[in-house]
């Protein structure tokens, strides 16, 4: 699993960005967001490198 803090992530459609931006790294990945907190867990295989690139292109700087 992965995890990532994303202090900018803040609204409903801040939630919908960063679950439609992990799914285009990895279509299949099962995304858990609490947005109190900011935090968003990625189950899949893939490295976390890569989805931290993709959703610091979209806005989102992990923590």
């Amino acid at each position: 699993m992965i995890e990532f803090v994303l202090p900018t992530m803040t609204c409903g459609h801040c939630v919908k960005s960063v679950t439609a931006t992990v799914r285009q790294v990895d279509a299949t990945a099962q995304v858990a967001i609490d947005l109190p907190t900011h935090k968003v867990a990625i189950h899949s295989e893939l490295p976390a490198e890569a989805f931290k690139a993709a959703l610091a292109e979209e806005g989102y700087e992990a923590a």
